[in-house]
């Protein structure tokens, strides 16, 4: 088997991290703990492992193909579609008015891992609908709510997300799609649309885009955009399908990575134009993308968890089997399993503590939406709700860097055979690129943690979790173990650097801007590997208290040898990038345009 999914590790995420518990007391999720997770988790497994595994590999070497308007998918990604519906899957963490199960991200975060483990292709097309799913729940009408959201929560219709185009990629006020309304309520739009994950494919037998376009006469820039629904065919009173809207795919993209995923050119309007309907109020279309933005800001992070597991473990397995040298410390006599070779382990061990510190960070978030969105208390809900959008740029941006280091290590493991395709270790690599640059680049994800995050309310909510993890180390001092104790001088010293570059971005963001953006991709990085860290201190406490209790003393053990690696070898990265955060601002843009 070459994915095993990491049950144990979720479950003791939310259970011992994330509080599900916890978050089972909450009205909407009565029920919703640690045994229904268990439960969950292990028919997921199932699915993933059987059906959407031994698919990844066909897909890189059998992409999507187009041909005469149409797109046809990997030879059995159709059936596995069907069978992922069939399962309940895509309904799963959505609410039980529209057909969902209606349980918690916290649980649902755990699965969308599992499956994009298995293939990465296959489960952009759920991710992106779980995205049209959310907008319309929060800024569609009744009647759009009725007519496309059952279809959308049972997997029969799948869902895209329409921002870019040829002109304008991150800069959304370039958008030109334009919107002419018809005096029936309906708009007719017109323009191109680029970048369109699954905007064409044979999976399902509609496809609903949400498009943003510009209604005629709007305001210039953002603020004149607005958000449409654009079915690929017309949905009649009864629920049927009707006509073929104006909206047709012209080609799809060759990509270094994730193949099997058809990324569409989408042509609008060609024939008379495209019907659309409009979602919430005119010009107020931003707003409501930022929430599919956001849904899978978060999802492309577990991405980047996903990637770099499976990597791991195809890493792992490899240096089990691969003989090669005597060990340095002359405990074998002839040559070995490359896993016993220290610098082996030590890359092992990065890949396996970055990927469990993401993984921790990300379940953590994901309480913590839940809590935002459900908890009775109004005051709660507000608290989570700002760590959760503190930690959604950490969580797309660092897990998805990260993977780009894990994966590059899986191929290392493998030496030369890392390098040549066969061995599978190479399209993780691939993969996981496009991880940093969709749904906003990584200095995108800085600059929203910069301005949005942490200098619009003077740096307060960055400061109230330094003074959270502060607790944490006052926790592990009193600990009093040696691991315990190294990970408080850890965190100690990369929480001070944290505050030290908080105060920077707070002091500069207006009067010394170019200083401050200089090093904003730094500043997320140091603080996703803060924030990782903080988790890995806080299963390090847990662990030692389980295994005090004599409970599953492999695990615990491995947990807190992990935690400790991350302390000493990734923590300890964060003094130094406070230095070129604060210190090295005048480098990056000393150097005349014309001398690069």
């Amino acid at each position: 088997m070459s994915y095993i999914a990491p049950i144990k590790d979720m479950v003791f995420n939310m259970e011992h991290l994330a509080g599900l518990e916890q978050v089972a007391q909450i009205p909407a999720f009565e029920d919703m703990g640690v045994e229904t997770a268990q439960a969950v988790l292990e028919e997921c497994a199932k699915l993933n492992e059987s059906v959407l595994v031994p698919l990844n590999w066909e897909g890189d070497k059998n992409p999507s193909f187009f041909k005469d308007g149409h797109v046809t998918t990997t030879p059995g990604f159709k059936e596995a579609y069907q069978q992922y519906c069939e399962g309940g899957w895509q309904s799963l963490q959505h609410p039980a008015e529209f057909g969902g199960q209606g349980l918690p991200k916290t649980i649902g975060a755990a699965c969308g891992e599992m499956l994009n483990s298995a293939n990465m292709s296959f489960a952009l097309c759920p991710m992106l609908t779980d995205g049209a799913i959310e907008a319309l729940l929060t800024a569609g009408s009744d009647d759009l709510k009725a007519t496309y959201l059952e279809k959308l929560i049972s997997g029969e219709w799948t869902g895209t997300m329409n921002l870019t185009e040829p002109q304008a990629g991150s800069d959304l006020a370039a958008v030109r799609t334009r919107a002419e309304p018809l005096p029936d309520g309906t708009y007719k739009v017109f323009g191109t649309k680029i970048f369109i994950t699954y905007g064409e494919h044979d999976m399902a037998e509609n496809i609903v885009h949400l498009v943003l376009a510009r209604v005629q006469g709007a305001p210039e820039g953002v603020k004149g955009i607005s958000l449409f629904v654009v079915p690929k065919f017309m949905v009649n009173k009864d629920g049927s399908l009707g006509a073929r809207n104006d909206v047709h795919c012209v080609s799809i993209e060759h990509k270094m990575g994730i193949k099997a995923s058809p990324t569409a050119v989408l042509q609008y309007g060609d024939h008379g134009g495209a019907i659309g309907f409009l979602v919430g109020e005119e010009n107020r279309g931003l707003e409501y993308m930022f929430i599919m933005m956001n849904a899978a800001r978060y999802a492309v992070g577990v991405q980047g968890i996903s990637i770099a597991e499976r990597a791991y473990q195809k890493a792992v397995t490899f240096s089990r089997d691969r003989v090669q040298s005597r060990p340095v410390d002359g405990s074998m006599k002839t040559s070995a399993p490359i896993i016993h070779h220290p610098d082996v382990r030590r890359m092992l061990m990065t890949m396996r503590a970055y990927t469990e510190g993401c993984r921790a960070m990300a379940t953590v978030a994901a309480a913590a939406y839940d809590a935002s969105h459900h908890h009775p208390d109004a005051d709660t809900r507000k608290d989570n709700l700002a760590f959760y959008e503190f930690l959604v740029p950490l969580v797309k941006g660092f897990s998805t860097e990260m993977s780009l280091e894990v994966t590059s290590l899986g191929v290392q493991v493998h030496g030369g055979m890392g390098f040549i395709e066969e061995t599978g270790a190479a399209q993780y690599y691939r993969d996981a690129k496009i991880l940093t640059i969709y749904e906003g680049t990584t200095a995108i994800q800085a600059n929203d943690l910069i301005g949005r995050k942490t200098g619009r309310d003077g740096g307060q909510t960055a400061k109230g979790i330094a003074a959270q993890i502060a607790n944490t180390e006052a926790d592990l001092l009193k600990s009093g173990s040696a691991n315990a104790k190294a990970m408080a001088a850890r965190l100690k010293a990369a929480r001070e650097a944290f505050l030290n570059v908080v105060d920077f971005v707070v002091a500069g963001a207006k009067a010394s801007p170019n200083a401050v953006f200089a090093g904003s991709v730094p500043y997320l990085m140091l603080t996703g590997n803060l924030v990782a860290g903080w988790q890995m201190a806080r299963a390090l406490l847990v662990a030692e208290a389980e295994l005090a209790k004599g409970n599953e003393a492999v695990f615990m053990q491995s947990k807190i040898t992990t935690a400790r690696f991350y302390a000493d070898h990734i923590l300890t990265k964060v003094p130094g990038m406070r230095d070129s955060i604060v210190d090295g601002a005048d480098s990056v843009t000393e150097l005349a345009l014309d001398a690069f």
